[in-house]
């Protein structure tokens, strides 16, 4: 198997080579596939598939962020093949990473709840041809960390400021929550980009990410030592993962 690594694996080994010493986590002496980092025996590189999507992602990702195995951030990338991923940096701003953010073919939109605008901060709840240009293309701006950091990260980030806002609304997220069940709601990074891309006119991708999300879950509890989960859990997942493939792929 000959994958292609994307913006994300490349960001995850430039982050190896230049620790000085080894990133240690839960479930650190696990053998992991080093694209998905999911348990070698769980790896699920071989149903890894891109969409054709007209929107486009960055990841500003918080230092040690991208080393983490549960880090679902490069889901996004696996899925969204304009995806570009940078890690945060206070004083110093990624030269490139500035540059995507103002080519004139993005409108970019930093996904914040409004609450955090600045003054003056224009802020969306949909992303549709009232608010961009036919010619550009959406470039959803993700803060990826523990929410502490993310919030620190935007607090920070200057360039950020201006840029409008994407905050789902209260009954986006609360649809959501109904769908994945009764539990305590709190989004990850792929579940957060997988309402953006719904939001943004491709539910079907959307779906997509949002399966290919659940299927990573589920393979990473089963990767964990004394978790007893039924085998066909994963089998149930890979295939919604195809039926939503499927779906995505029909009218291309």
């Amino acid at each position: 198997m000959n994958l292609q690594k994307h913006a994300i694996h490349h960001l995850y080994d430039y982050r190896k080579a230049i620790s000085s010493r080894p990133f240690t986590a839960r479930g650190k002496n696990v053998v992991r596939c080093q694209l998905c980092l999911l348990a070698e025996h769980l790896c699920t590189c071989k149903l890894r598939q891109s969409v054709g999507s007209k929107l486009a992602f960055m990841l500003i990702m918080y230092d040690d962020e991208v080393l983490k195995p549960s880090n679902s951030g490069r889901l996004i990338a696996d899925v969204i093949p304009d995806t570009h991923a940078f890690i945060w940096s206070r004083s110093e701003p990624n030269r490139k990473m500035l540059s995507i953010i103002n080519d004139p073919k993005y409108q970019p939109f930093v996904i914040f709840p409004a609450e955090y605008a600045r003054e003056g901060q224009p802020v969306v709840t949909d992303v549709t041809a009232g608010n961009i240009a036919a010619d550009k293309t959406p470039l959803f701006i993700l803060l990826d960390g523990s929410w502490r950091e993310a919030i620190k990260m935007f607090r920070k980030s200057e360039y950020l400021h201006h840029l409008p806002l994407f905050s789902f609304s209260p009954e986006t997220t609360a649809s959501y929550a109904l769908r994945k069940g009764a539990r305590d709601f709190q989004l990850g990074t792929a579940e957060v980009a997988s309402l953006a891309i719904a939001a943004a006119g491709e539910p079907d991708n959307g779906a997509v990410l949002e399966a290919w999300f659940a299927l990573f879950v589920e393979s990473s509890l089963h990767g964990r030592s004394r978790n007893n989960r039924d085998p066909e859990n994963i089998t149930r997942l890979a295939a919604q993962l195809d039926q939503s493939l499927l779906q995505a792929t029909k009218d291309l």
